[in-house]
């Protein structure tokens, strides 16, 4: 069973958000209203770097289409084995998806989930664009606008902390998880998208090599490589998969010229999935 995720914090004060009818209140009287598609605004101005902040409407448009078509199934499948390892056939876990996008792996993981389990789910993104999509696909978790820097989430409240290709904010991460709770880190590997990249790049940058550090108040479970070859049909879904990366702003004009160019290109799938178990605090 899928529900909402309540332990909502005021990201103003810090206290704890009650839900009556369409608005959440903290004890203090600051007041967020629940939007008619279904989601909260928890970013309040002052915590914003731009009027319109994280992936633009068009971005948005074009990850959703991409991730629909299952191109990165074999990662949301990864990630949810992870999520759910050794979860009871009766366990309620609550987990939040840190940058979800459009909402893509959350769903996936709902989908993953027993029949009997029950999973509080929340997605957060800076991006209004990105939780509206989110908000229209699935109703059934809390989505909301936040930052990571400052997670609307009660203290020590979560099981899972997923952040997919995200920004990661350790401390917050750590703030937010119960003792023993999981983060769960994708990144990309060396080899991610070469294809892509030799092809919108005069040369490529060396890429990191090893394990990435362990963050502060966590100590790492495991450490999976998922790699795979996609086959890439059509001019349209080459360019949905520049526009959700880095690679649409880095790349010159000339670089996003050759790939508009292109009809068809196999890549590479490249990808790290590191799982830290958040360590409990010293006595």
């Amino acid at each position: 069973m899928i529900i909402p995720f309540q332990a909502l914090a005021c990201p103003l004060d810090g206290a704890r958000l009650h839900r009556n009818g369409s608005t959440w209140r903290c004890a203090a009287g600051h007041s967020f209203d629940v939007a008619s598609q279904g989601y909260t605004h928890l970013l309040p101005v002052q915590q914003k770097r731009s009027r319109d902040p994280g992936d633009s409407k068009e971005m948005v448009a074009a990850r959703r289409r991409f991730l629909n078509a299952g191109l990165y199934q074999p990662i949301a499948a990864a990630v949810g084995r992870a999520a759910l390892a050794g979860l009871a056939a009766d366990a309620e876990l609550s987990c939040l998806d840190a940058g979800c996008g459009e909402g893509y792996y959350l769903r996936q993981l709902a989908a993953a989930g027993l029949e009997g389990q029950t999973l509080a789910l929340l997605g957060l993104d800076i991006s209004k664009w990105a939780v509206l999509a989110a908000a229209k696909q699935d109703k059934r978790p809390n989505w909301v606008v936040g930052s990571n820097a400052n997670l609307p989430v009660f203290t020590g409240t979560l099981d899972r902390v997923l952040c997919m290709f995200g920004f990661p904010v350790y401390p917050e991460f750590a703030r937010v998880l119960k003792p023993m709770g999981l983060l769960l880190q994708v990144d990309s590997g060396p080899d991610h998208l070469r294809e892509l990249r030799e092809i919108i790049y005069p040369t490529l940058k060396p890429e990191r090599t090893g394990d990435m550090p362990t963050p502060a108040g966590f100590v790492r479970q495991s450490s999976e490589t998922v790699r795979y070859r996609m086959d890439l049909s059509g001019s349209e879904q080459i360019a949905d998969l520049l526009a959700m990366t880095p690679h649409l702003y880095r790349a010159s004009a000339e670089g996003r010229a050759k790939a508009a160019a292109l009809t068809a290109l196999p890549v590479t799938v490249d990808v790290r999935l590191n799982c830290f178990v958040r360590q409990p605090a010293s006595s």
